[in-house]
């Protein structure tokens, strides 16, 4: 561990420490966890020339101030927002030099919802099963970020030539979602499911890191009952009592009992880790491939 080391100066509404997360412990209940929009926390830790294995500062919505012990290169991404440096403004989506003593102070988003903070040798607190990743379901690895706290940075690594400019898609102004359906979609009507494709649905501001909530139409069940607690995937589309699909994110349960009527490719999570509460959301179900078969067997 270096002597270099960040002092959080205003905490913001909800910053934590994110990096690619702990897969392959959920037969033992530990969920993934890990940065939400996972491009914009590569791109973050490229800027500054740390792998992307390093931790970086996850923010939302209202963005975070640190000040620099020791001078500490910084980029900043996922959702653009205004960056300054002892009140100074500097560029998003680049690297940036603060020097010791300095406060970074990063804004809240003009458009998007969370921000990645990477600093040269990334945030180097404690790991916990292999990753430093916060997750509030659990309560695995640091807490989240509150006023005061210090944060120890690791070693940093050269800084590459930067980047003529970071690439931006845009406000999200309708969140589309591919939905591959099952395994529980039998436990639905063809009425629910066509609701389902129509649209109507909104991003709910009751939203977090453990899953996007969705306001507007219900879904219908064909069957009654609960199922026994089973298994649930990153990207998941669990449907509650109240009939409102749930989109499962980064800090989701490992089992559950409600119906998953069906599954969101990972790619496409990013984009949900940056809509807004309000962004309308437009499910697209569609079935799954049949599964290929070999020679001499029989399908299924």
């Amino acid at each position: 561990m270096s002597d270099r080391a960040i002092t959080v100066v205003r905490a913001g509404a909800l910053s934590t420490v994110q990096d690619l997360g702990r897969p392959g412990h959920a037969h033992l209940g530990v969920g993934r966890a890990g940065a939400l929009d996972e491009p914009a926390h590569r791109l973050a830790n490229r800027l500054v020339g740390n792998g992307p294995e390093a931790a970086t500062v996850e923010t939302t919505l209202t963005g975070c101030a640190v000040r620099a012990h020791g001078t500490v290169t910084v980029a900043v991404t996922g959702a653009p927002c205004p960056v300054t440096v002892d009140g100074r403004p500097v560029a998003w989506g680049a690297a940036v030099r603060v020097p010791d003593g300095s406060v970074l102070d990063v804004g809240a988003p003009t458009h998007g919802l969370r921000g990645y903070l990477a600093f040269s040798g990334g945030v180097d607190v404690e790991p916990v099963l292999g990753s430093r990743s916060t997750d509030v379901l659990s309560g695995l690895g640091p807490p989240p970020l509150a006023d005061g706290a210090v944060l120890a940075l690791g070693a940093p690594r050269p800084v590459p030539a930067g980047p003529d400019a970071v690439p931006f898609p845009g406000p999200v102004r309708e969140l589309v979602l591919p939905v591959l359906l099952g395994p529980r979609d039998d436990w639905f009507t063809d009425a629910a499911l066509r609701t389902l494709a129509s649209g109507g649905f909104s991003v709910s501001p009751a939203s977090n890191r453990i899953g996007m909530r969705t306001e507007g139409p219900a879904l219908e069940r064909a069957k009654e009952g609960e199922l026994p607690s089973e298994g649930m995937v990153l990207g998941a589309v669990q449907v509650p009592p109240d009939g409102r699909p749930v989109l499962f994110l980064a800090d989701h349960p490992t089992t559950g009992g409600y119906p998953v009527v069906g599954v969101v490719p990972e790619r496409r999570l990013p984009a949900a880790a940056q809509a807004v509460p309000g962004t309308p959301v437009r499910f697209v179900p569609r079935r799954p491939r049949a599964a290929a078969v070999a020679p001499g067997q029989v399908a299924p």
